[in-house]
């Protein structure tokens, strides 16, 4: 896959790009009144609905078709000459459609004068999905891989080899693609995690075409993701110990937590433990296994956000007195939230694409990773599924430092587990116009904290980062730990 992932010239994608943006056969495509449902039902928000054909195998542009879904939501200034904001989605696999309606409000300042164009990347959402039936999230260890290898064929005869085209590169010419068809000449881009390679590759193939770019949970162009997960997940999860220490009623209130934690890791090693949890969904008693990847799963959820966090110490605490039912229903609340909002396919396409063959070596990943709560399991777990799912296009800079003079906001939360500030720090080497925000406390994605909706809405008004005003956000604090089942200290 390797030798594959990187045959690609740079000079033929930079062609490819040229001639995409030359040749326009996408006609103006006809919008609708819509609306664009939550996740999960919460509500609804009013937009602007069409589609866009784009081939499935550009090597083959008379061959079958992929159906691309995209949502507009105009500017409220109707006369604003603003440049659009495309919203890219995170995951690998997630619906910008999605992404947009779970957290509206925070784009409602940028809306005031910028068209939003939410566009489902092909393979996920509403764009001809690559969606599968997977183990749970919690299932990477070596004795339950069998289970996770047999899911992974079962997903790949469901679609064929045709899942191949569906990485990044074939999705930032589809995004170039339905720029040109919906007539703008000049867009802004806002990238959330896997959406910033996306962002990136973007501002490396069109450059000309971005006005401005906000990068919310970077990933660093020359790493792949995954190798630093475990380090990155432990360097998250003790900044949550410390700041657990630091709060008086934190410290109080759980005074042997690392104790705690290291016994919970010692006890839940090799064996399994049957418990009774309440189900997260009925409140009804479930009888389930809990093990270490599980506890390990718990930990990996609850460091994403502030939010989440501020509940861990507790959990943490009722677990190691030997009640560890509300971590593990916490956890299975967690997994089901995102069930169904990732399609699996295309996930595994890019992973395993552009990912998984540039790891080090596994003696490497095992070094590296030795002493982490994570382990190797999730990267072992990949190697798996990519010893079986076909590889298809990529660019070959892919991994190259991104040189660009786009403005570029880039947002970062202090805690985050999988896109650490050190991965925007990287990035921001070879940008020449930038602000790098980092959030006190946050998790993974600033997108709706504190007064980041603001600034990115100043941002975009302005695209001078280096004068941007973000003393806002000096002051911010993450969400106060809960020091019972009641909440935080009043």
């Amino acid at each position: 896959m390797l030798k594959f992932a990187v045959a690609t010239l740079i000079g033929a994608v930079c062609l490819q790009a040229a001639i995409a943006a030359a040749a326009d056969p996408t006609p103006a495509p006809a919008l609708h009144d819509c609306r664009l449902e939550h996740p999960l039902r919460l509500r609804s928000e009013e937009a602007r609905c069409t589609s866009v054909i784009v081939p499935e195998n550009r090597a083959r542009p008379d061959g079958p078709g992929l159906e691309l879904a995209i949502a507009l939501v105009p500017a409220l200034d109707r006369r604003s000459r603003a440049a659009p904001l495309f919203v890219l989605a995170g995951g690998p696999g997630q619906s910008a459609i999605d992404l947009y309606t779970s957290f509206a409000g925070a784009f409602a300042r940028i809306n005031r004068e910028h068209d939003l164009v939410l566009l489902d990347q092909r393979g996920t959402g509403r764009s001809a999905p690559l969606s599968c039936a997977m183990p749970p999230d919690w299932s990477p260890a070596a004795d339950q891989r069998p289970e996770l290898r047999r899911a992974t064929r079962a997903c790949l005869e469901k679609y064929g080899d045709r899942v191949r085209y569906y990485t990044t590169h074939e999705a930032v010419l589809d995004l170039d693609q339905v720029r040109r068809a919906l007539g703008y000449a000049s867009i802004d881009l806002y990238g959330a995690s896997y959406g910033t390679r996306v962002a990136e590759l973007y501002m490396r193939r069109f450059p000309s075409v971005v006005h401005a770019a906000i990068l919310d949970g970077v990933t660093d162009p020359q790493r792949p993701i995954g190798p630093d997960t475990p380090q990155d997940g432990e360097r998250a999860l003790q900044l949550i110990m410390a700041r657990c220490e630091e709060a008086r009623d934190c410290a109080e209130a759980y005074p042997a937590l690392a104790g705690e934690l290291a016994d919970l890791e010692h006890r839940y090693g090799p064996e399994r433990v049957k418990i009774e949890a309440p189900d997260p969904d009925s409140g009804l008693p479930t009888s389930l296994e809990f093990d270490r990847t599980m506890f390990d799963a718990a930990l990996r959820f609850f460091s994403y956000s502030a939010g989440e966090a501020s509940l861990l110490p507790g959990l943490i605490h009722e677990a190691a007195t030997g009640n560890p039912g509300p971590l593990a229903s916490q956890a299975i609340m967690s997994a089901r939230a995102l069930d169904g909002q990732i399609a699996v396919g295309m996930q595994n396409t890019v992973l395993c694409s552009e990912d998984v063959p540039f790891f080090p070596s596994d003696d490497a990943l095992h070094a590296a990773s030795a002493g982490t709560y994570q382990g190797s399991d999730q990267v072992d777990a990949l190697r798996d599924i990519c010893a079986i799912w076909p590889s298809g296009p990529v660019d070959a800079d892919l991994h190259a430092a991104l040189r660009s003079d786009v403005p570029t906001l880039l947002l970062s939360g202090e805690a985050d587990p999988v896109t650490p500030p050190s991965a925007a720090q990287r990035l921001a080497r070879t940008l020449t116009h930038y602000r790098h925000v980092i959030v006190s406390g946050e998790g993974h994605g600033q997108l709706a904290t504190g007064c980041i909706p603001r600034l990115m809405a100043r941002f975009l008004e302005a695209p001078a980062p280096e004068r941007l005003d973000t003393s806002c956000i000096d002051g911010h604090r993450a969400p106060p730990f809960f020091v019972n089942s009641t909440g935080p200290t009043p």
